[in-house]
């Protein structure tokens, strides 16, 4: 029962084949099991969960059922607030916050009924490309658990790669849905930017910040992300924007290839699976052509700078006194100040700060950031002279496969490379989705499907036709 999709979990409760009781029974005996070896759930709700799944079967005796996913246990990643629920972001500074009130995908979710089975671990304050930085230690990959599962969303993506959960929701700033997606061998959206409400998200770079489906399918990833769309008053950069969903056929469809990509530092058995799929495309009719996207080069340091100096403006708030830890060692306010987040941050929060706040001071402000500014609109006049010629862009998603728990713990600059492929989507605020492909070293490889801003549904299916067109990939075993 704990291996269906979405789709089939749906199905067989739709049928009356099995009761939401009995899948979050099931899920929960799974997350017992076995996460004192991964370590994905933070915070596992298992009261709640039993209480929302019975809710959930009454209402299908009374033909009352909310949606498609009435019932179905769906885990989500520790930034995202839960009234009444410990949110921490993997943080020592909010390691006992209770949260207050629901962000809007959470509230959408409840509504759509369905049961919220706990709280992903992730990198702190979702920075890092590993969950190794989370303070309740690292997440391991299911796949092998001397390996990483990526990050940020490390312990969403873990949770349903080893089956602890149906589904989960994960976060994106610059890779963190689509790169642990690509490690731990599911489908990962990002939505484009605004398309998926931010409100009560705990804000790492507010520019970038995207929140998105992390499923076993593709089709899954459609189906929880129709439940969290939507225009939402609460957010600003919320969009009224909908998207045409008219389905293209595939053989009208033209794919660029960024030559950009295929350079030096992508792992040539990453390449050869990666050629593979392109040609898997090609066979089902779709026009192939290479094509350049020049300032990619510069996404990396772009980002490094602009990410930074968000996160040293939100990060701000942690103070020691407004809420959060708040150290014991302190005796004057500026005390208050110093230990609080010296104590409660984190090493690599604290170097984004500081990098932040160096870049964005009165001297550098105009040598870094704004300058960073520029090139991010160049890296988006790129995409967009690319998709005047084509509809979508596929790539690698990572250079490499997961790679060994610590190896790059030492060398933050080689860690922030795992990422070099999913920045630009970030920067220009695209949709992407990270679809499995195939193996290397039995270790899962995936594609990255990029598409023009609002083109989320057709990108969906074109992710879809090329699962219904690929081999059937194993998956993670575990026990």
């Amino acid at each position: 029962m704990h291996q269906l999709t979405l789709k089939q979990a749906a199905e067989k409760l739709k049928n009356g084949v099995i009761t939401s009781q009995d899948l979050t029974k099931q899920y929960l005996a799974r997350i017992k099991k076995l996460n004192p070896k991964i370590n994905a759930y933070i915070t596992v709700l298992e009261k709640e969960a039993m209480e929302a799944a019975e809710e959930s079967d009454e209402r299908r005796e009374n033909n009352q059922v909310l949606s498609e996913i009435d019932g179905i246990p769906i885990a989500v990643k520790d930034n995202l607030a839960m009234e009444g629920t410990k949110t921490t972001a993997a943080s020592k500074m909010l390691e006992n916050f209770i949260a207050s009130y629901d962000a809007t995908v959470i509230s959408k979710l409840k509504k759509a009924g369905a049961v919220i089975i706990g709280k992903t671990n992730m990198d702190e304050f979702a920075m890092g490309s590993s969950t190794e930085t989370s303070y309740f230690g690292p997440t391991k990959n299911p796949w092998d658990l001397t390996r990483v599962p990526g990050g940020t969303s490390g312990g969403s993506a873990a949770a349903v790669a080893a089956d602890m959960c149906i589904a989960a929701l994960g976060s994106d700033t610059g890779g963190s849905i689509r790169q642990p997606a690509s490690f731990c061998g599911i489908a990962g959206l990002k939505p484009t930017y605004g398309m998926v409400s931010r409100y009560g998200l705990f804000a790492m770079a507010s520019s970038l910040d995207q929140i998105g489906p992390m499923t076993k399918t593709a089709e899954d990833a459609e189906i929880l992300f129709n439940i969290i769309a939507g225009y939402d008053e609460k957010d600003a950069t919320s969009t009224k924007y909908e998207e045409r969903r008219k389905k293209k056929e595939i053989k009208d469809i033209k794919i660029g290839i960024p030559k950009e990509y295929f350079a030096e530092g992508l792992d040539s058995n990453v390449k050869k699976v990666i050629e593979d799929s392109i040609d898997i495309l090609k066979k089902q009719g779709t026009e192939i052509k290479e094509i350049s996207l020049p300032n990619s080069k510069y996404a990396l340091s772009c980002y490094y700078i602009i990410m930074p100096v968000e996160v040293a403006s939100n990060l701000a708030r942690y103070d020691g006194i407004k809420y959060g830890y708040s150290s014991k060692n302190a005796e004057t306010l500026i005390e208050t100040y110093f230990h609080s987040r010296s104590e409660g941050f984190g090493t690599e929060a604290k170097r984004r700060i500081m990098l932040g706040t160096y870049t964005s001071s009165a001297g550098y402000i105009d040598q870094y950031y704004n300058k960073a500014q520029k090139v991010r609109a160049l890296i988006k006049k790129d995409f967009d002279h690319a998709f005047s010629e084509i509809d979508f862009i596929i790539g690698p998603v990572s250079p490499t496969p997961a790679f060994k728990l610590g190896e790059k713990t030492s060398d933050p600059l080689t860690m922030y490379l795992s990422d070099i492929y999913t920045i630009a989507v970030n920067l220009a605020g695209l949709p992407a989705i990270s679809v499995p492909c195939g193996l290397s070293d039995h270790l899962p490889i995936s594609l990255q499907i990029i598409g023009p801003a609002f083109s989320d549904y057709q990108m969906l299916n074109l992710a879809k036709t090329f699962e219904g067109a690929r081999n059937e990939l194993p998956r993670a075993s575990i026990s």
